[in-house]
């Protein structure tokens, strides 16, 4: 989803009534083990695999890509889907600290979510974004926002990540595996997992129209009492 209509004709969404949905993400989730064991084995800054041209706000990608494909410790690579590519991205995602989410032919794509569940901080890059039950989710503890007009700047990416302690990054991606359990679908669902979510934002939307329609009546009331003093 995005913020600015944009995307999407006049009159189709809501952000104020729409519950937005996570992906399904496209590999498996890289559990305690799998987060203890691929630990000291990230040494890519920085990865990416996917279409390196798109259309609309895709447009950035190649942008990014002639900034920092050169780049030793960063991998950009093209991609697509599918059992050749699932693996390519998994085993990509589990050898990096960080992980690239541009906006594609829409703001957000099911990369993001991969890199959730593969304990890689996701690098979003999308000026445009709504994300999943962010009335809710405090995403600022599992990713980095960064404005398309910064990550362009020569050099800029780079040295901001470069500059991020390894603490912040440590607890970061311990966040990362207390936060996959949002975006993992199951049958029967789970407490807390997206399709729980789902309905608590909704809940949580309804709750804030009801406040917003009770302090506009009352204002109403209080118009009135005025205008008949």
């Amino acid at each position: 989803m995005d913020s600015t209509g944009n995307w999407y004709k006049p009159g189709q969404v809501y952000l104020e009534k729409d519950v937005i949905l996570p992906y399904v993400p496209n590999v498996d989730l890289c559990d305690y083990k799998c987060v203890s064991e691929t630990q000291s084995k990230r040494s890519t800054l920085l990865f990416f695999r996917g279409r390196l041209k798109r259309n609309a706000g895709g447009k950035i990608r190649s942008k990014l890509v002639t900034e920092l494909q050169s780049i030793e410790d960063i991998i950009i690579e093209e991609g697509s889907a599918g059992a050749k590519g699932k693996v390519a991205a998994q085993t990509g995602m589990r050898k990096s600290l960080f992980c690239l989410n541009p906006a594609g032919d829409t703001p957000s794509s099911a990369r993001l979510f991969d890199a959730i569940v593969s304990g890689c901080i996701p690098v979003i890059i999308s000026d445009e974004l709504e994300l999943p039950f962010e009335g809710i989710l405090d995403y600022s503890k599992i990713a980095l926002f960064v404005s398309s007009t910064d990550a362009v700047q020569p050099g800029w990416l780079v040295k901001y990540l470069r500059g991020i302690d390894a603490q912040r990054v440590r607890e970061m991606q311990s966040n990362l595996l207390k936060y996959s359990r949002h975006f993992l679908y199951s049958s029967p669902a789970q407490p807390l997992g997206p399709e729980d979510l789902t309905w608590r934002m909704d809940c949580w939307q309804a709750g804030e129209h009801q406040v917003a329609y009770s302090a506009v009546a009352a204002r109403g009331q209080r118009i009135k009492k005025r205008m008949h003093m």
